[in-house]
């Protein structure tokens, strides 16, 4: 995403905007971790610890659109978290990027039950 003035311009990498909302997703009551797409961007990731890990984001004509591929703890309502994760991530990237966030798509990959002691 470029913004351009008579100053200069100014560009954010969508990996950028990927980690913020990588940040605002794991801070969300009811998520346990971040997926992966498939297996193969799966392996990649786990060689490269990315800190955005299962976040794809897309801009387009000053349009951001964000998909969130998640692990949800087993027992919470999938809707409300969804929700929640929508919510957050919108606002928290708009926050910091300036640029509204067209659509926040969440993927639940996965339920996790967490240790019982």
């Amino acid at each position: 995403m470029v913004e351009e003035s008579n100053l200069g311009k100014i560009e954010i990498s969508p990996t950028a905007i990927a980690t913020i909302a990588s940040q605002a997703v794991l801070s969300t009551y009811g998520v346990v971790g971040m997926a992966s797409r498939n297996l193969v961007s799966g392996l990649t990731s786990a060689l490269s610890r990315r800190a955005h890990k299962g976040i794809e984001v897309h801009v387009q004509d000053h349009q951001i659109i964000i998909d969130v591929y998640v692990i949800i703890e087993y027992g919470t309502r999938i809707a409300s978290v969804a929700q929640s994760i929508k919510n957050v991530v919108k606002f928290a990237v708009e926050k910091a990027v300036g640029v509204p966030v067209t659509a926040v798509n969440v993927h639940v990959e996965g339920l996790r039950i967490s240790d019982v002691d």
